[in-house]
């Protein structure tokens, strides 16, 4: 095999240097890069990001802006590597070893459920605000009823399904969001006289730290979920590499900017109001659209609600569809199928929403918990998930050396604030 050069710009081979790259085939393109930022615009945006500029102002902006950057070559690398080779980062794991392809599934297969699980209630209480107390619907319900749409929208419209309705979800979303941004700066801030800046720099505040940055912008398996939505785009064709990386970049590139925005909400609405911060999702969410109530006036919450609502709609479509893949892919290359069938990818769509359901049911007065472990629990696999991506790439393809030092200082990134973070944990630090 010719080695590849991956770095910024991007044409590897002589024949995709000369494919041209027009607007209309990047548009054909765009999907699987908006999936995967559908699925990491959730609770990292819509709890931590605006908890972050709710509690610190903006001095947390640098920070979640450098996980993004540090993190960008290991999502980079799977929408990348399946442009390029036609193969899902999944087939990559196979190609490396059994062991690889291992560790990813039993990974996988348990962040599915987590995840999935998290998002899924944090989407429902949403749901359960927006909706009329008097009509008495519970969680259970309408968990229910929110993953049975999901399972019909997967199951029956399969990919195609997914792709048209995310693009409709991320336009609102980006749209809605600037826009209420937009309207609670113009009011002012509602910061109180004499309100002192507290310090995120203290390890009390480490755990809150790693919640954020554990989903900032989603957690790093989502790399191999995306090589699976670019797999499933081409339908046997093979896309211009330029292509893919515009809409994976797009894709990227939005939820770091979003991710800054739902900070600003959080700053104009909230930050030094003298109000006790609600740390627990299902608490914070009334909290904040009363306080965002208040600031901009009451006809602007549904505007604030659609946004909330449409970014973990989202995120729960994908995160679903995304992880069903992964693991039927997983199950497929260990049994050495020779391709992964509808029925595989359906039968874990229903098992994954399913036990989620189960979880939700079982911790739906825990949303807090729930979310806290599902993002503590990202933060810590992080490293795993992006050795595997940064060993296939090397051993497969050739890294520019811009690439290859951003890889090495992500990985020293994500272990260095892992270690501390067990340290705190253990006791080890004073």
């Amino acid at each position: 095999m010719r080695a590849m050069v991956i770095d910024g710009d991007s044409t590897t081979t002589g024949r995709e240097r000369s494919a041209r790259s027009t607007w209309g085939s990047r548009w054909a393109a765009m999907g699987p890069g908006l999936l995967a930022a559908s699925a990491a615009i959730g609770a990292s945006h819509l709890i931590s990001s605006t908890q972050a500029g709710a509690l610190f102002g903006w001095q947390l902006v640098w920070l979640i802006v450098l996980a993004n950057v540090l993190k960008y070559p290991f999502f980079r690398f799977g929408p990348q590597y399946a442009a390029e080779t036609g193969r899902s980062l999944v087939e990559g794991y196979a190609r490396r070893g059994k062991a690889y392809l291992w560790v990813f599934f039993v990974l996988a297969a348990v962040s599915s459920v987590i995840s999935t699980a998290g998002v899924a209630l944090l989407c429902t209480v949403i749901l359960a605000y927006l909706l009329p107390a008097s009509w008495g619907l519970g969680v259970p319900l309408l968990a229910t009823v929110l993953l049975g749409v999901t399972l019909v929208l997967l199951v029956g419209g399969h990919y195609k399904a997914l792709d048209g309705v995310t693009k409709i979800i991320m336009v609102t979303l980006a749209l809605s969001t600037v826009v209420a941004v937009v309207m609670a700066a113009g009011q002012g801030a509602v910061r109180q006289p004499g309100f002192e800046d507290p310090s995120p720099w203290t390890l009390a505040t480490l755990p809150f730290l790693v919640a954020v940055i554990g989903w900032m912008p989603a957690p790093i398996e989502i790399s191999a979920l995306n090589s699976l939505w670019v797999k499933a785009k081409a339908q046997g064709r093979r896309l211009a590499v330029r292509d893919v990386l515009f809409d994976f970049n797009t894709g990227y590139v939005v939820s770091t900017v979003l991710a800054v925005f739902f900070i600003g909400l959080g700053v104009f609405v909230q930050y030094g109001s003298g109000q006790e911060l609600q740390m627990a999702g299902g608490a914070y969410i009334p909290q904040l659209m009363s306080m965002y109530g208040a600031a901009i006036g009451q006809w602007a919450v549904p505007l604030m609600a659609l946004i909330a609502f449409a970014c973990m709609f989202g995120t729960v479509i994908s995160v679903v569809d995304g992880y069903a893949r992964a693991c039927a892919e997983s199950v497929r290359l260990l049994r050495s199928r020779p391709e992964m069938s509808s029925r595989s990818k359906d039968l874990w769509i229903t098992g994954i929403s399913l036990i989620a359901l189960a979880i939700v049911v079982w911790m739906s007065a825990s949303l807090a918990d729930m979310l806290r472990f599902a993002m503590v629990s990202a933060f810590l696999t992080a490293p795993v998930f992006a050795w595997l991506n940064f060993s296939i790439i090397r051993s497969e393809r050739q890294l520019s050396g811009t690439m290859r030092v951003l890889s090495y200082v992500g990985l020293v990134f994500l272990v260095g604030f892992t270690l501390l973070f067990l340290a705190s944990q253990f006791g080890l630090l004073a």
